[in-house]
Order: C-alpha cells, then sequence, then structure tokens
C-alpha cells in the first residue's frame, strides 16, 4: 500500500501520516519525487484501515499495490533507481555500465593485469571472487580475506571501483570494508539471513538471480534487502537451469525487459554464467543491452585455460576489448549509450 501526498503537503502533515501508520505496527518508506511525496507502507497491511489515512491532512490518496513485492515496484516508485557510486559512476541512469574481471581472484600480479587490461578496454568496474561458492567441495574456494586485500591494491592501481561477493551474514562486515558492491550469488539468492544484514549496510548490493528461481521470487528477495533499509539493489540475470545442456545454463533475455516493466530497480546481465561458454558471451551480451540491460557482468582472464575458475566462460583481454566496441555498436544502435564511449553515427 501506498500513500500519495498532495502537492505541497507539508513536512507536519507528512510527520503526522508516519506517527499514525507507525502507531498501528507497520513501517513507513518516504520517496520524494519530483511532484510528489510517496509514502510506502510496510508490514501485514491485511487488519490496516486506510479510509482511516485517506482522511489525513495532506494526503491525496492510498492505492493498495497488487505486487507482492512493493518497495521494489513500478506502482511504488515509477522513476529509475540510480545507484551512484563514490567515484560518481552511476548504474541506472541512462548508461550501459560494464563490470569485468576474473571469476576468482588467484594472485595479486593477474588481478592488478586484469583490471589494468579491463579498464584499457573501457570498463567501468573491477569484478573478482575472493569467496567462491563451489558445487565441488574439491575445487578451488577463493583467497578469502587475501583476496580482498588484493582486489583492494587493484582497485588502487587502476582507480576502478570493486563488486565482489559475500557468502555468509558474518563476513558482511569484513567484505563491506573493502567492496564498493556487495554481491549476493545465485546459489544464496534466498539466504534470507543475508539478505536482512545487507539491508543494514550502506552500499550498494548486486543481487544474481537464482538458477531455479521466478521473477517474482528473484524480485521478492531484492524486496528483503529493500524491506530491511537498503535501498541501493542491482538486479543480475544470470541464467536459469532448464533440461537444455549444450549451455551451462538458459539466460532468460525476457527476464531483462520484464523487469524493467515490473521494478524500478536497475537491471545487468551475466551473459558469462548464463552460457558457460566464451564463444556464447559476445552475442549473449550484446542481446542483453539491445533488450534493455542497464550494464554486463564478464568474466576476463588473462589465460583462461589454465585458470582455476570457470576458464571455459572467461574472455581473453582481446576478445573483451573487441566485444566492447561491438557493444557500443548495439548501444548506439538502439538509442542508448556506452559510458565513456563516443556514440556511433548511424551509416
Amino acid at each position: 500500500m501506498i500513500v500519495v501526498m498532495k502537492a505541497g503537503s507539508t513536512k507536519q502533515e507528512l510527520d503526522g501520516l508516519i506517527s499514525k501508520i507507525n502507531g498501528v505496527g507497520l513501517q513507513t518508506h518516504v520517496s520524494e519525487g519530483i511532484e510528489r511525496t510517496i509514502v510506502g507502507i510496510i508490514g501485514d497491511e491485511r487488519n490496516f484501515d486506510a479510509r482511516k489515512i485517506e482522511v489525513l491532512p495532506g494526503v491525496e490518496r492510498v492505492i493498495r499495490v497488487l505486487q507482492p513485492f512493493k518497495l521494489a515496484s513500478r506502482e511504488f516508485k515509477q522513476e529509475p533507481t540510480v545507484i551512484t557510486l563514490p567515484n560518481g559512476l552511476t548504474i541506472g541512469a541512462g548508461g550501459i555500465v560494464i563490470m569485468a574481471g576474473p571469476c576468482a581472484i588467484e594472485d595479486q600480479r593477474s588481478i592488478i593485469e586484469t583490471a589494468l587490461a579491463v579498464k584499457d578496454a573501457g570498463a567501468h568496474i573491477l569484478r573478482g571472487g575472493a569467496y567462491k561458492p563451489r558445487t565441488s567441495p574439491y575445487t578451488f574456494q577463493g583467497l578469502g580475506v587475501r583476496g580482498l586485500e588484493m582486489l583492494a591494491i587493484a582497485r588502487e592501481e587502476s582507480g576502478l571501483p570493486i563488486v565482489t561477493e559475500v557468502m555468509s551474514p558474518s563476513d558482511v562486515g569484513l567484505v563491506s570494508e573493502f567492496a564498493d558492491i556487495l554481491q549476493v550469488g545465485a546459489r544464496n539468492m534466498q539466504n534470507f539471513t543475508l539478505l536482512h544484514s545487507l539491508g543494514k549496510v550502506k552500499k550498494p548490493i548486486l543481487l544474481k538471480r537464482g538458477m531455479m528461481c521466478t521473477v517474482e521470487e528473484w524480485l521478492m528477495a531484492a524486496e528483503h534487502i529493500m524491506a530491511s533499509g537498503n535501498h541501493e539493489v542491482i538486479l543480475c540475470e544470470r541464467g536459469i537451469r532448464t533440461f537444455e545442456t549444450y549451455t551451462r545454463n538458459t539466460m532468460d533475455l525476457s527476464a531483462i525487459p520484464l523487469v524493467k516493466q515490473l521494478s524500478h530497480l536497475p537491471v545487468i546481465a551475466d551473459p558469462s554464467h548464463a552460457t558457460g561458454s566464451s564463444a556464447l558471451v559476445p552475442p549473449m551480451a550484446k542481446a542483453s543491452i539491445a533488450a534493455g540491460a542497464d550494464g554486463l557482468m564478464i568474466e576476463v582472464h588473462l589465460d583462461p585455460e589454465n585458470a582455476l575458475s570457470d576458464g571455459a566462460q572467461s574472455l581473453k583481454p582481446a576478445v573483451f576489448a573487441e566485444m566492447m566496441q561491438d557493444i557500443n555498436i548495439i548501444a548506439s544502435a538502439v538509442g542508448r549509450y556506452l559510458e565513456g564511449f563516443p556514440k556511433c553515427q548511424a551509416g
């Protein structure tokens, strides 16, 4: 349920409304738009009488949100949410942002070299895993704290903000000290204890879609983070599990424009995990941009054949650089732009 305040309503009227809502055990979230102030009502509304709110001074109308995800819905907020990083880079403001780097951090030299290579090609954010949730307990699990420290040094050397995964609520504080964006992997999308912990931090959260989760379940996971206090959520489509065996997952391109209709949150795509094949990454990356994605997450490795994690889906830096030029062409063709690149001219 949302309450639309009248144009010109006073702070006193807004405070009175919030006090009334809080008095019946519900929470509020205030969104100040260009023309109107919107108050979201959060909690169990079944016994809530909206008529008592509609008559309060300053209230224009009360609207019942039909979607189960309240704060993440377009009904609650029409304007797109824009995430701004400390260096001024924005996600969701119209420009396309690229996150690139290795699946897992392996050593200091390679992460710095990769950071510099993807930056030279036009990437905006460095990705790299310090903690790696793997299907097999016998495969490389990441370097942990050492990996975070290496990422921080790579950020200093390259100037790129960093995104890395957090797997446990107990690690949220530690990872927050290093990362500019905290990633929730597909396997943890419904780890609600973790999501609630991330709702308490003041950093953007990149939420990957679970490999067997519906769009609604994905948005409800975002709702857990937002209801806990953090509204800076970036959604990431990374493919879902189907009966197809030729690709690692099945990339749900339709989810990108669908979620853009349902939610105000920015949406990016991860064609690396979606396909599991380096040959399929560039075409699916371009398709994602054409479908409306606000950005991409791409795995890049200096030596994919000898990578400790996901080498088969990682691009070499030269291939990544070529793909970036193609993405710029696709972006221009659909009336969009790749951050930091000149717009291509028609013809």
